[in-house]
């Protein structure tokens, strides 16, 4: 097993059971070939929009089926997933954002107003991705998460141009009491 990402063991998953669930969220029942189109259609849509393999994307989240997904979708295109504490104030986003060199960032709609001055300092990042919530509307600056996971691509399972490969990193930014939060490189053949 060595040789596999993520992505390949829950692809290999969702082409054996895609009727069955995957993620349960009160109410809300995602099977595994859910998962796996809506985790291909925002693979594509971070690809389209110009990032490149190992490029970073920001998982600015609550936990819900969307921070799995974003992830994901971050191994199937052989990007970085950098996870973001939802408690961060607007220096440790900054800090965490350039420090990371993300290119994406896929956050809910209620942390919208902490992103939006924090926009012009980050040019590196290419695409925003929103997660509606209830009365937090996506915001005009930033795309519409569930009309981006809405639309698979034609190649399915969804493979950026360069591939995928064990060494593929996942960042693990820490924070604590001593400072700014710290990255770590995980390759995913590691974290097997």
């Amino acid at each position: 097993m060595s040789a596999w990402t993520f992505a390949d063991v829950w692809e290999a998953i969702a082409a054996r059971q895609p009727d069955r669930p995957a993620q349960i969220q009160g109410g809300r029942v995602l099977t595994w070939g859910q998962f796996d189109a809506r985790a291909d259609a925002l693979a594509a849509a971070l690809v389209e929009a110009g990032l490149g393999r190992q490029a970073k994307v920001a998982a600015y989240l609550y936990n819900g089926p969307e921070y799995l997904e974003a992830y994901y979708a971050a191994f199937k295109a052989g990007l970085a997933p950098v996870n973001t504490n939802y408690r961060y104030g607007p220096e440790e986003l900054f800090y965490l954002f350039d420090n990371a060199d993300a290119e994406a960032v896929v956050f809910h709609a209620s942390f919208a107003e902490t992103l939006a001055p924090l926009r012009a300092k980050l040019p590196t990042v290419k695409l925003w991705i929103a997660v509606a919530e209830p009365g937090r509307p996506v915001p005009d600056w930033a795309d519409d998460y569930e009309e981006v996971v809405a639309s698979p691509p034609a190649q399915r399972p969804f493979r950026a141009p360069w591939g995928r490969s064990p060494d593929d990193l996942l960042l693990l930014y820490t924070g604590g009491t001593t400072g700014m939060p710290k990255g770590v490189m995980w390759r995913q053949e590691d974290l097997f």
